[in-house]
């Protein structure tokens, strides 16, 4: 059958395929596997010989991996951490937007546009991405952290500025295009906006919050995991389809709130395993989406332009964001963590130029330099997260007292003394337990956890922490498990788990290990790997059934 009887097929097939090998490439190079995927999607845009994938349907697929990640954001951000974060997120988001709208004005200035090309060429360069700003704190462990939740709030104010100005604009561009348009106008449309938006989350806080928990409920109860499987899509999915249609806002923002109401549920952890392999897969074909926008001519035809907007992007958004945390006197290392996270465009950044192309307001080669800016940007935003983590790093390891309180780990580079202790991977249901256990018995150990709740729990059972990703060589180092007697892996994620227990056992073969699993072929993957004991949680509760049940026919 043709290709272009079966668009949506050959979009996804073709966008995942590529995505794949040349994530593949990217990794082995060491760099960001969605580094490949945006050069996968210029290799199947329209601006490269060969295949060309449907831009449109691309950008809907795409969209579908943004309202499940923020789906699963709002799972693990509550209200009250939302609320917590306010004081610093509502007013630093706004600063920095008008920051990084005055310097994109600035080069809109020097390119010879008029000022209201700048005010928009501006603004979208001011919003952050969703998807790389969560992909990025996952990826370090810092999404659940003070700073992570700082920054998400952050993005989430941005974003509501976004939605006013996609109302807005159209409102701007009649009035300069007719004078006549009285400013009461203007009012009445923010007005409106807001109104919408008001309506929207005070239906999310009211009602929300009883019927989505209680639907979760009463869909868990029928015992059927297929069908909790389908309610979380559904709500996901069809509250950010309805926030859109009847409110205005943007699907984002519907899954977060959605997300939200729905994490004040005990079934929200089974919630987000549910979601996890449909937003990954959609997350990719995001990223595949923004590479077919990009024409690459656009970095021999206007080199100085794309350095300049970049540097805006990057720098000037950066600097603007660390001074305007560090004015709210926050430490440093809160600052580092927030400047990097914004340190790039997206989403809503193609939105608001695709716009103000279609209303006449900025030159049609506005596109090309956002989309380059916004496709540099992400492929440096690891490199700028990875110097602003050493940067953070250096200052605790300065000790300066600007800082504020200790931190709640030690740093990753200040190796331990301790020598045949044991080291406990995570510290969540599983490894506090052994913790205590190991504590009652004053046994040394190093614990390694993400987690800024956990850490202090660790430390208060009298262990020495680290907070980082077991999985980074320099964080098992520095916790020596050369010279550890045992290393308790306790964390569920199989894949990073194989990464410990491989490191490890290449850097002591006497080590004593033992590690957790979820399924027999998790359990087979960490044996091989070298883990001397693997415990199946399913097998463990079966032997203790048949163990007690044994025992009592035994006594009878």
């Amino acid at each position: 059958m043709p290709d272009h009887q079966t668009p949506l097929i050959a979009t996804i097939a073709a966008g995942l395929m590529l995505a794949f090998v040349l994530g593949l490439v990217a990794h082995r190079l060491r760099v960001q596997p969605l580094v490949g995927y945006l050069v996968a999607g210029v290799l199947v845009g329209p601006y490269t010989p060969g295949f060309t994938a449907d831009p449109a349907l691309a950008s809907e697929l795409a969209e579908i991996g943004v309202i499940l990640l923020m789906f699963g954001v709002g799972l693990h951000f509550s209200l009250k951490d939302l609320m917590s974060v306010a004081r610093i997120a509502v007013p630093g988001a706004i600063g920095q937007i008008a920051v990084a709208t005055a310097m994109g004005a600035g080069l809109a200035w020097t390119l010879g546009w008029p000022p209201l090309a700048g005010f928009v060429f501006g603004l979208a360069l001011s919003v952050a991405s969703t998807v790389v700003l969560i992909r990025a704190l996952q990826d370090r462990h810092i999404l659940e952290t003070n700073r992570g939740r700082i920054a998400v709030g952050w993005l989430v104010v941005e974003d509501l500025a976004m939605v006013l100005a996609l109302v807005l604009l159209p409102a701007l561009a009649t009035v300069t295009a007719n004078d006549d348009v009285p400013a009461t106008r203007i009012v009445f449309y923010l007005l409106v906006t807001l109104a919408k938006v008001s309506i929207f989350v005070a239906i999310m806080l009211l009602v929300g919050r009883r019927v989505i928990p209680w639907l979760m409920h009463y869909t868990a109860h029928t015992g059927s995991r297929e069908l909790f499987r389908l309610a979380v899509y559904a709500i996901a999915l069809g509250v950010a389809f309805g926030a859109a249609k009847m409110f205005g806002v943007s699907f984002a923002l519907g899954a977060f709130f959605a997300g939200m109401v729905m994490g004040e549920s005990d079934l929200s952890q089974q919630a987000t395993q549910e979601a996890i392999p449909l937003r990954d897969a959609f997350a990719v074909l995001f990223f595949v989406s923004v590479g077919m926008l990009l024409d690459p001519s656009v970095f021999v035809d206007a080199p100085l332009a794309v350095a300049a907007t970049v540097a805006i992007i990057v720098l000037g958004k950066s600097l603007a964001a660390y001074l305007i945390v560090r004015a709210f006197r926050r430490p440093p290392g809160t600052a580092f963590t927030v400047a990097a996270s914004l340190a790039q465009i997206g989403e809503f950044s193609f939105i608001l130029i695709g716009l103000g192309i279609e209303l006449e307001m900025v030159p049609a080669e506005s596109r090309n330099l956002v989309l380059a800016g916004a496709i540099v940007s992400i492929v440096l935003n690891p490199l700028t997260f990875m110097l602003a983590e050493r940067l953070r790093h250096d200052h605790l390891e300065d000790g300066a007292s600007t800082d504020g309180p200790a931190p709640a780990a030690a740093p990753v580079w200040r190796p331990t003394t301790l020598s045949g202790h044991d080291v406990l991977v995570g510290y969540g249901r599983v490894g506090s337990l052994i913790g205590r256990a190991l504590a009652s018995e004053q046994a040394p150990m190093v614990v390694i956890e993400t987690n800024d709740a956990n850490i202090e729990r660790a430390r208060a059972d009298g262990a020495e922490t680290y907070s980082g990703n077991a999985a980074d060589p320099n964080v098992l180092s520095a916790a020596n498990v050369a010279g550890a007697r045992r290393l308790f892996v306790t964390i569920p994620e199989a894949f990073e788990a194989g990464q410990v227990v491989q490191q490890a056992r290449a850097a002591n073969p006497d080590l004593d290990i033992l590690a957790r699993a979820h399924s027999d072929a998790g359990a087979e993957h960490l044996a091989k790997l070298g883990s001397n004991l693997v415990v199946l949680g399913e097998a463990e509760i079966a032997d203790r059934m048949i163990e007690r049940a044994q025992g009592r026919n035994g006594g009878s």
